[in-house]
């Protein structure tokens, strides 16, 4: 629970709210998954929207380009936003907040090597166990 933990502190709740961003989460590779055409969906959404090049660089083997939550609520859109947080079980700007620190991550892990998989659908134990080291990159190591 330390990595919930750590991203709950980034939105400013307390560590019971754990439960919020595991469920977060969670809701975040099935929407990611349920996408028309997966990944390759959400790729294709943030180059509609001005964002390919961010969500480029976190398929790619470079540095991920950070993306604000108000740019991710732009891509994503206010009703795509209001559902997930309501999945969740947190506010929609707690929602991009979480989302923009967790997504190029999510997004990274989705692609080795740089390729997006075939069917556009992301193996969700190999995200989860990718982003059981984020820890680390927000700078709380213990796990």
């Amino acid at each position: 629970m330390s990595l919930l933990d750590t991203l709950g502190s980034l939105l400013g709740q307390s560590p019971e709210g754990g439960g919020n961003q595991q469920a977060l989460i969670s809701t975040a590779l099935e929407f990611v998954n349920n996408q028309p055409g997966g990944l390759n969906g959400l790729i294709q959404q943030f180059k509609d929207k001005g964002a390919g090049d961010i969500i480029s660089s976190w398929v790619g083997n470079g540095e991920n380009q950070p993306i604000s939550a108000d740019a991710l609520h732009s891509v994503l859109g206010s009703d795509t936003v209001a559902n997930l947080a309501a999945k969740a079980g947190v506010q929609p700007d707690q929602v991009t907040g979480l989302l923009s620190q967790i997504l190029p991550h999510v997004v990274n892990a989705a692609t080795p090597n740089g390729e997006v998989p075939a069917a556009g659908q992301v193996d969700t134990s190999n995200v989860l166990g990718a982003l059981g080291s984020l820890s680390s990159l927000f700078g709380k190591g213990n796990a």
